[in-house]
């Protein structure tokens, strides 16, 4: 009988990088400096214009803070993560951290910031039910999963003018230029981009979340920032020819 051998996972395309807007959608603050901010510096560095819009404030995310005191503090350490890696825009929807639900109002706002951005490219976290492929990885959160799901389907929604017909009575028409949905963090990646270029702006863009990580782990803050970031982008490289990436699974529309 012949031994069981584990497949090799395919390599990894290259991302697309013919578009000039791009609006990423996530959660909470912090999520996109977990990886994806390096590819963001990369792509700002090279004049394309990326756009955050957050779910919520993260006011659920310290256990050691009240909500009220923890939404301000998030914010503003989110706003200076985002300038870090060039980008401007950050903007809030204020569903409640920890219990966001899927549904036809988070993909209304969704479908609604789509249309007023006009991105060609979105991007989102992973909406799959755990963090690695195959049984027993790692459980995702329930934020993440109706986001990530919700940014997916209002990518179209955002075009269709017979779905959400309110948002163009508020003047904002339908846009039909989105081409691809990138899932940051995903299980099934497919694209990515090389991370050297904007690896210590992303390290300092995560190390911006402070206060939430030094409530999330006893290790000295820049040690664990820069040992999960390099750990993740050298892993991802053994696919994108050896060298440190940060991955995406890409759905073209």
């Amino acid at each position: 009988m012949s031994e069981k051998t584990e497949q090799t996972p395919p390599a990894l395309a290259p991302m697309p990088e013919d578009w000039r807007r791009a609006l990423a959608v996530v959660a909470h603050p912090d999520d996109l400096e977990y990886g994806c901010a390096a590819a963001v510096a990369h792509w700002t560095d090279g004049g394309r214009e990326v756009a955050y819009l957050l779910a919520t404030r993260g006011e659920a995310g310290i256990d050691t803070l009240d909500p009220a005191a923890c939404a301000p503090l998030r914010e503003a350490e989110q706003r200076a993560s985002a300038a870090v890696v060039g980008v401007e825009t950050v903007e809030f929807l204020d569903h409640r951290d920890g219990v966001i639900q899927y549904g036809l109002d988070l993909r209304r706002d969704i479908a609604a910031a789509i249309r007023r951005h006009r991105p060609e490219l979105v991007i989102t976290l992973n909406h799959r039910d755990t963090w690695s492929a195959g049984p027993g990885g790692p459980w995702n959160t329930p934020d993440h999963l109706a986001v990530g799901r919700a940014t997916l389907d209002a990518a179209g929604d955002a075009g269709n003018r017979w779905i959400f017909p309110e948002l163009a009575e508020q003047g904002l028409e339908p846009w039909n230029g989105v081409r691809w949905v990138a899932v940051a963090g995903s299980t099934s990646p497919t694209h990515a981009v090389a991370a050297e270029p904007g690896l210590e702006r992303g390290i300092e863009s995560l190390l911006c979340h402070r206060a939430y990580i030094e409530a999330l782990t006893d290790e000295e803050p820049e040690e664990y920032v820069r040992g999960f970031l390099t750990g993740i982008a050298a892993r991802t490289g053994e696919r994108f020819g050896g060298v440190p990436a940060v991955s995406f699974e890409v759905f073209p529309r």
